[in-house]
């Protein structure tokens, strides 16, 4: 495909009706609208963005939070924490915090919280950051706990700000789509059509200026900004580059957010590192970033900028279509069955023109001689792709995937993706594995260097995925809100730092 036709594609979106209409909010209640709808309102999902948005630090609160600005553990639930040795850390709790069925925060209900989290009863999401660690709780006393791993994890305190907190009384064995945390706002309603909070009067912190806050979802970039222009809905934290349009009300900011394609390496023919570095090479990556604007920037490994373990000196692959092609008959010519279907699985609203860019993707391999087939999928449907157990029936597959790293240490990227027991992993390389295990147990230049070498590997040697673009995104804020992005706001929107304009 060649850039007149990204264009055109770019074009098309402008052309989508804007929403009528509606009366503006009342002075404390807000109305947010987002991509799309929630599969479910676990917490043990909230690194998802369309989970985390709503619930993360509004309904459920973690024992910590990372400053976006130095990227260091900050309290919360815990005020502090200390390394007792390399495997055990000693975390004190917040004194005098109830959750919101009036059960008391204490040692017992973070102990209960992790063994849920962890218990393998339910398909945690959240587990993913920690990998495949074996973590036991004891609590000490009624407000401390020991947390104890099978390997030393130097990062502890950043881990525990994807714990989230939740009721005791909370069922162990299911996911839940009616939260109890310790946050500023209780869940009222969660429908359809609407995800409802209220505030919670007994909240142990600062009361938010926020009363109710109602999320809606709209698939529409142009709706969304639309409904926020006419104050049917006063906050909208993703559109497209083409409906940023009003300087006074359209934030553009640099997110955590990289996005990808994964590839299924253990799949006929993706097992194959030629086709690999093909799918790679067949991309026209300077016309694809038009959908995505001009500070948009390309990818050379899973995680931005400013993370540690981020290496500046890694190039992203070039735009080589000869190179593609050739060495597509090359593994035809060895036996590889190249003709085989690969589906490409996309996700409806992962960000704003993401399944124009899986169809310009589609294309583009298709041209290069692949028999690419592009399948777009809700979240719910999506998700089984995504995590472990994968469906028996996949077949060779690539998975469109946004990746959220604002938590400055790559330990929360490379696990993940890179171990053969990563939750999103289809690699197995022992070899690999042995040196990510190093690299996580290090500390200071060691533990960086690690960081840097896999990242080499994963680039030049095993290929198991399509690093695209560190995204910039934009919001809509309506004119009575006080509030901006930041690199958090794709993995949450606390109400607490939102005010309303006198």
């Amino acid at each position: 495909m060649n850039r007149t036709s990204i264009h055109t594609i770019a074009a098309a979106i402008l052309m989508t009706a804007a929403a009528p209409s509606a009366p503006a909010q009342a002075a404390q209640e807000i109305r947010i609208v987002l991509p799309e709808q929630p599969a479910n309102l676990e917490p043990c999902g909230t690194i998802i963005t369309n989970v985390g948005q709503i619930l993360s630090q509004n309904v459920v609160e973690p024992l910590t939070v990372i400053d976006p600005v130095t990227g260091q553990p900050q309290p919360k639930l815990a005020t502090e924490w200390t390394s007792v040795d390399p495997t055990t850390w000693r975390i004190k709790l917040r004194e005098g915090v109830k959750f919101q069925d009036g059960s008391e925060l204490n040692a017992q209900a973070v102990a209960f919280s992790i063994d849920r989290m962890i218990g393998g009863k339910i398909t945690c999401s959240n587990i993913a950051k920690f990998g495949d660690a074996k973590l036991t709780v004891t609590p000490v006393d009624d407000l401390t706990v020991e947390i104890k791993s099978d390997r030393p994890e130097p990062i502890m305190p950043t881990l525990l700000s994807v714990v989230m907190i939740v009721s005791p009384k909370t069922p162990v064995d299911q996911a839940v789509n009616d939260p109890v945390g310790t946050g500023p706002f209780k869940l009222s309603t969660f429908s359809p059509q609407t995800v409802v909070l209220d505030s919670f009067e007994g909240y142990w912190g600062k009361k938010p200026e926020i009363t109710k806050a109602t999320y809606v979802w709209r698939p529409e970039s142009s709706i969304r900004a639309a409904m926020v222009e006419t104050g049917e809905a006063d906050l909208t934290p993703s559109i497209a580059i083409q409906d940023a349009s009003n300087p006074d009300t359209d934030f553009a900011y640099l997110n955590s957010e990289t996005t990808a394609i994964r590839i299924d390496a253990a799949q006929p023919p993706l097992d194959d590192l030629r086709i690999r570095q093909a799918l790679n090479l067949a991309i026209d990556w300077e016309g694809l970033a038009q959908l995505f604007g001009d500070d948009v920037k390309r990818a050379s490994q899973m995680v931005v900028a400013g993370i540690n373990g981020h290496d500046d000196a890694l190039e992203p692959w070039p735009y080589n279509p000869e190179e593609a092609k050739k060495l597509i008959e090359e593994a035809r010519a060895a036996g590889v069955p190249v003709d085989t279907e690969i589906k490409l699985i996309g996700r409806n609203g992962i960000y704003p023109n993401g399944a124009e860019a899986m169809e310009a993707m589609m294309t583009m391999w298709q041209d290069a001689g692949l028999n690419v087939k592009l399948t777009m999928l809700d979240v719910a449907d999506w998700l089984r792709y995504l995590q472990k157990p994968f469906p028996a029936e996949r077949g060779p597959n690539l998975l469109q995937m946004m990746h959220d790293n604002n938590k400055g240490d790559a330990a929360f990227t490379i696990p993940i993706f890179y171990r053969s027991s990563g939750s999103y992993s289809t690699l197995a390389d022992p070899a690999f594995d042995k040196e990510i295990v190093e690299a996580l147990a290090a500390t200071g230049e060691t533990r960086t260097n690690g960081f840097k070498a896999i990242f080499a590997r994963a680039r030049k040697e095993v290929v198991g995925d399509i690093p695209m673009f560190h995204m910039i995104g934009y919001t809509r804020v309506g004119a009575r809100l006080e509030w901006k992005p930041d690199i958090t706001t794709n993995s949450e929107i606390p109400l607490a730092n939102i005010a309303i304009k006198d």
